[in-house]
């Protein structure tokens, strides 16, 4: 599964690094490394959704108070 974060001007201002770090964080905790690919890129075009994330292509908004939920519903689940 690639999960790519976007890091531009816009996301990072809305929370793309905590984003990271707490996706990096449960990523690590459900020792997910070898099945999930979590990268960044810069700007995705769709900046005024929040932190843009994808996952195999599909756009989700992500916040820093929405991740543990995205991760659940989006990455664990599919990838579980």
């Amino acid at each position: 599964m690639k999960v790519t974060v976007c890091i531009g001007s816009s996301c990072h201002l809305k929370g793309s690094r905590p984003v990271v770090e707490q996706l990096q964080s449960l990523i690590a905790q459900h020792s997910l490394k070898e099945k999930v690919d979590l990268g960044g890129t810069f700007c995705m075009g769709e900046c005024s959704k929040g932190v843009c994330v994808t996952v195999d292509g599909q756009l989700f908004s992500v916040s820093p108070d929405t991740v543990t939920e995205f991760f659940e519903k989006e990455i664990l689940a599919k990838v579980g």
